[in-house]
């Protein structure tokens, strides 16, 4: 091995200062090139940077024929003019790869190449810091630009809460466009049969309503215009500077759609701007709904007492029907203890909402009675619809749930809730209890396994973790979903209905389809309470599994 004399130490240490001295990978990667260029006196010389797997030039000096940003190949370089070939760290997993032609009147001696590989060792170590840097740098503008997209996502739930009128529905959103992304055109509509359509338009003119409808119906949740089908519609929004379009929905129903000028100084729609802008056009359908139902209601009942017109708001949140599963059998049923409850059941297809593709199924509980109580179980489950299938795993979909009711509900409000994502083709559940009370399957054989808690009640402490738990169901399996309102039913002696009761009750039974299932329930905790009254809000969902479906 040869030693570097002292000139060749004190240069080595200079360089190594000024390539640790920056954690920007460009002057690090620049300075480096200066410096092996201006010691070895060589006119030609290159820089390849690992990226994606492959390693692609970072910096071209003198090779006219090779351009930065192209996969770099040794074979090419030598071709034109690189002479020696050095790797960038390790040998055998190189972050880089420095190429030099000859120098100008001279050889490359034993001393020198020592001294390129000690740089470029110093070098390896400085790329990778700078990697590192970046990396997290970009982590944080993505959790910087996640945070500052729930928080107007949140200002807009309180400002849709606040307002029952479609037409303000329509203006708050037209408002939270213009000053979320700073566009000056865009277009919104809404609308329902029986109900004058909502909008409002700046800068771009839609189609007619009946065109709209029939064109939107195929499409996703967001897209650019130009990966639009060509239609009357993508047209007109591509020639009038449209380049994003949002659709609200009802189930599987387009109920609205959202148009969005260009970005300033040509900045374009990212794929977090589209999520974003999903999550935005789901909050906003169901507002619409909740606004349309509301009208609805008051007109029918004409301005009957507040408690029967939320009780009728609160009915049309329900799912209308149930899905269809394969391989499985869904019920359920709702009976609140006064006009308004504030438990809540729902089933929602996680992505698309096929009988194959998994569903999630909730049941919630919200502390409390009565129209507070049904206004908060209305928050839950508009938070929920729009989270869903923009949060990756149950654990998260519950913390920003958990997130979101805390910020904008009273302190001494929250809500217990089981939830269960079931995939209908393997027949496997994940599933997060969120304080709920225990929930029930029961195995084909009779064996008793109990759902628990994986974390603290929604909206009640902020920042608390959610666990995860996963179970199989079998041929024969009935899973029980339900609020405390089922197992803690009192009879005239004030002794509780039971979870172990409750088992008891469904083996001789479970061969019974799942509606006939709840109906039993229903039937037996009647019998039990007797004479007793209803004291809460009982709910109970039952998932039954038939057969194992073919993948």
């Amino acid at each position: 091995m040869i030693s570097l004399g002292a000139s060749r130490l004190e240069a080595l240490l200079e360089s190594a200062q000024l390539l640790h001295s920056s954690l920007d990978l460009d002057d690090l990667l620049r300075h480096l090139l200066r410096s092996v260029m201006g010691r070895l006196l060589v006119s030609k010389a290159l820089i390849a940077v690992e990226s994606g797997g492959e390693m692609r030039l970072a910096l071209v000096r003198g090779l006219p024929r090779l351009k930065a940003g192209e996969v770099y190949s040794e074979d090419d370089a030598r071709a034109c003019g690189v002479e020696y070939v050095f790797p960038i760290g390790e040998e055998r997993h190189p972050v880089g790869t420095l190429g030099i032609g000859k120098p100008i009147n001279k050889e490359i001696n034993e001393e020198e190449i020592e001294f390129i590989k000690a740089l470029l060792g110093l070098a390896a170590s400085g790329i990778s810091n700078a990697r590192a840097h970046n990396e997290t740098t970009r982590l944080n503008q993505e959790l910087d630009q996640k945070v500052q997209d729930l928080r107007t996502l949140l200002d807009l739930v309180r400002g849709f809460n606040s307002t029952l009128d479609p037409e303000g529905v329509a203006r708050l959103l037209s408002l939270t466009l213009t000053g979320h992304w700073a566009i000056r055109k865009h277009a919104v509509v809404a609308w329902r049969e029986g109900h004058p359509p909502a909008s409002r338009a700046k800068g771009i003119e839609l189609p007619p309503l009946e065109h709209i409808k029939l064109q939107i119906a195929d499409l996703p949740e967001a897209a650019r215009t130009n990966d639009l089908p060509e239609s009357e519609l993508s047209v007109k929004l591509i020639s009038q500077g449209a380049e994003l379009v949002l659709v609200m929905r009802s189930g599987d129903a387009p109920i609205g759609l959202l148009a969005l000028g260009p970005r300033p100084g040509g900045l374009p729609f990212t794929a977090s701007d589209m999520e974003f802008g999903a999550a935005l056009a789901a909050q906003a359908g169901v507002a619409f709904e909740n606004s349309w139902y509301f009208r609805e209601t008051v007109e029918r009942k004409r301005l009957e007492q507040e408690l029967s017109l939320a009780a009728s708001i609160q009915e049309n949140l329900f799912p209308a029907a149930l899905p269809r599963l394969a391989g499985c059998e869904l019920a359920a049923r709702n009976r609140p203890a006064r006009q308004c409850g504030g438990d809540y059941y729902d089933t929602l297809p996680v992505a698309a909402s096929t009988d194959r593709h998994p569903h999630l199924l909730c049941v919630a509980d919200v502390s409390g009675k009565g129209l507070p109580a049904s206004l908060l179980m209305s928050n839950i489950q508009a938070t929920l619809r729009a989270l869903l299938g923009r949060i990756p795993t149950l654990t998260e979909l519950a913390a920003h749930t958990n997130e979101l009711l805390y910020a904008t509900t009273p302190s001494n409000k929250y809500v217990t809730a089981v939830l269960v994502q079931i995939d209908p083709v393997r027949g496997n559940i994940r599933y997060v209890n969120a304080g709920h009370t225990d929930c029930l399957l029961l195995r084909a054989d009779g064996e008793a396994v109990w759902i628990q808690a994986t974390g603290t009640p929604l909206g009640l402490i902020p920042g608390m973790p959610y666990s995860e738990g996963s179970l199989e169901l079998h041929p024969g399996d009935v899973l029980a979903l339900y609020s405390d309102g089922v197992t803690e039913a009192q009879d005239e002696q004030e002794d509780e209905y039971g979870e172990q009761r409750l088992a008891d009750f469904l083996r001789p039974i479970a061969h019974e389809s799942a509606e006939t299932i709840v109906d039993r329930i229903f039937a037996e905790i009647d019998r039990f309470a007797g004479a007793a009254p209803q004291y809460d809000d009982i709910t109970l969902l039952v998932l039954k599994r038939l057969s194992d479906v073919e993948e």
